[in-house]
């Protein structure tokens, strides 16, 4: 029989466990992953329960969280014709805070010790690694280890059958590669500097030969954040965009699939965007949140309402009337973070998502600049890609690319809370929360 004294102690290692393992799980068992995530969630508020422990409801980012959590459920509330959700829309949004307790999980109890956060970075860069190697191995060979090929435009697919590669690692790229990066430069030995450089530039390289537009861009954003963070950098900086432009420009030669995808195909959607998918997406989105401005249409509101043809419209209806693509513009989310928040609560719902996104920036930024540190930089850059507005995206909360998001979260609010300098030991990841 399990000591009483000794059952808090068994349920923190458990969601532990379940923590480290959700990164892994991320690659090709996503539901495994989600039953993680909720997992180390529930435990979390059963221990919360046990030690009286609520204060951090009220602390930092939470409540922007809760804010936004529990518009996103009233807007999902069926009640027309002034909410347009659905029961279904309702319980999907209500399920949503596990994705924030998981987070709250990781800040506030799990990752208070330094060897916890020292294994996760060990399980974040090993996921990072394997993505990378299969993604070589693929250029090289024409096949990843399961025999899969490139995707239908060339794009490297790494470990996985779907062009998923790019926007998994590009999550994870900074917080894995940056602080060994930082290791090597900082060392005396000029083959240890030379070295930190080509792993910089070994992971630009790798982003570009992937193929995908948009994480290429936030790659580039995210050495640009890195670099104005840690001044020791920025050489290295310039040196890996240096070779990742060799590589694009060689790309004709050596990976015309990546030449492309990068140059000829983006340009051409830049150059008629609002024909583009991408285009036609974000004009239905806007249309969706000017018919519902206030409550939008609920949780997976964009789903929902585009197949509706009141929601058809084109960018140029006052000179050419079009239907702005119909039925075959709909996808099962806008692609992008922000528009969801419009057309899922309306302007109500973007303001608040965005006072959210806010809160957990500067948390996880909090004395960044005063005291720059290689895992925290990588770790808010990280967090800054994958909020970045003008980007393309998954759904908020669709497994895998957010399911690294809030690991990254979490993680980074850890590091900001208790990697301080007036912190002189460790705390055991058993002890109660602190105010």
């Amino acid at each position: 029989m399990i000591p009483l004294l000794a059952f808090p102690m068994i349920l923190d290692r458990i969601a532990l466990v379940a923590m480290l393992l959700v990164t892994p799980a991320l690659l090709n068992a996503h539901a495994l992953a989600d039953a993680l995530i909720s997992l180390t969630a529930v435990l979390f508020l059963v221990q919360c329960a046990r030690d009286g422990q609520w204060r951090w409801l009220r602390q930092g980012w939470v409540p922007f969280a809760i804010a936004w959590w529990v518009w996103e459920m009233l807007c999902s509330i069926p009640a027309p014709p002034l909410l347009q959700g659905s029961w279904a829309s309702f319980g999907q949004a209500a399920m949503m805070v596990r994705f924030f307790v998981f987070a709250a999980a990781l800040e506030n109890r799990l990752l208070r010790d330094p060897k916890p956060r020292l294994w996760l970075r060990w399980m974040v860069q090993a996921v990072a690694a394997y993505i990378g190697i299969q993604c070589l191995f693929q250029y090289a060979t024409g096949r990843n280890f399961f025999g899969f090929g490139r995707w239908a435009d060339g794009e490297l697919t790494g470990p996985f059958y779907k062009p998923r590669a790019g926007p998994e690692l590009v999550r994870i790229l900074f917080p894995a590669v940056l602080p060994p990066v930082m290791a090597l430069i900082a060392r005396r030995a000029l083959i240890a500097r030379i070295a930190g450089v080509l792993l910089a530039g070994l992971g630009i390289a790798v982003m570009v030969l992937i193929g995908q537009r948009m994480p290429v861009l936030l790659t580039g954003l995210g050495l640009i954040v890195s670099a104005l963070l840690l001044p020791r950098l920025r050489l290295v900086a310039i040196s890996a965009l240096v070779i990742g432009g060799i590589v694009l420009a060689a790309s004709p030669i050596i990976s015309p699939p990546t030449y492309y995808r990068l140059v000829e195909k983006f340009s051409t959607q830049m150059d008629h965007f609002t024909t583009s998918p991408y285009g036609l997406l974000l004009r239905r989105a806007d249309e969706i949140t000017e018919q519902h401005p206030v409550f939008g249409r609920g949780f997976d509101g964009f789903r929902n309402g585009c197949p509706l043809p009141r929601y058809w419209v084109g960018w140029n209806t006052a000179t050419t009337p079009n239907d702005g693509g119909g039925l075959s513009t709909c996808k099962q989310h806008p692609h992008n973070f922000y528009l969801q928040a419009s057309t899922d609560g309306g302007f109500p719902g973007l303001v608040l998502f965005c006072l959210m996104v806010l809160a957990w920036l500067r948390d996880m930024g909090r004395g960044l600049w005063r005291r720059p540190d290689a895992v925290r930089v990588g770790l808010f850059a990280a967090a800054l890609l994958h909020l970045w507005p003008i980007a393309s995206t998954s759904a908020f909360t669709s497994l895998p690319v957010s399911g690294y998001f809030f690991v990254i979260l979490g993680w980074g609010l850890a590091e900001a809370r208790w990697r301080q300098p007036s912190q002189t030991s460790p705390v055991t990841v058993t002890a109660p929360i602190s105010a």
